[in-house]
C-alpha cells in the first residue's frame, strides 16, 4: 500500500524560510512526477509546485516563483519542498502528489491539475504569522 507522509510544517514568522518533505513508502517512484498543492481555509486547493519524472524540469505557481524550490532524493523517494520569504498567504494546508503511471513531457498545465496525481499526503500546516 502507497504511503505519502509530510512533515515540516510548523508556526512560522513572516520573512522566515521552511523545508516540507514528503516520504513515499509502498512503492519506488523515481520516473514519477511529483506535485506540491495547498488549501488555505474556504479556498480550492491549488497548484505551488512540481517536479516531472525526469526529475529535471520543475514547475512553479507565481505565488511562488522565485521563493520556492522543488526537489526530490529518489534514494529517499522524497520530495522537498524549500520555502523562503515566506508571507502570511503562504498559511495552508501543503499537499505532496505523486503519480507513476504516466512519462509526460507536455504542456506544463498537465502538472498544474490534481487529477494528474495518483497518490496524495494527508497535508502538513504551514501557518504564517505576520
Amino acid at each position: 500500500q502507497v504511503q505519502l507522509v509530510e512533515s515540516g510544517g510548523r508556526l512560522v514568522q513572516a520573512g522566515d524560510s521552511l523545508r516540507l518533505s514528503c516520504a513515499a513508502s509502498g512503492r519506488t517512484f523515481n520516473t514519477a512526477a511529483w506535485g506540491w498543492f495547498r488549501q488555505a481555509p474556504g479556498k480550492e486547493r491549488e497548484f505551488v509546485a512540481a517536479v516531472t519524472w525526469r526529475g529535471i524540469v520543475t514547475y512553479y505557481a507565481d505565488s511562488g516563483k522565485g521563493r520556492f524550490t522543488i526537489f526530490r532524493d529518489n534514494a529517499k523517494n522524497t520530495v522537498y519542498l524549500q520555502m523562503s520569504s515566506l508571507r502570511d498567504e503562504d498559511t495552508a494546508v501543503y499537499y505532496c502528489a505523486v503519480d507513476g503511471r504516466y512519462r509526460y513531457d507536455g504542456d506544463s498545465r498537465y502538472y498544474r491539475q490534481t487529477s494528474t496525481y495518483e497518490y496524495w499526503g494527508q497535508g502538513t500546516q504551514v501557518t504564517v504569522s505576520s
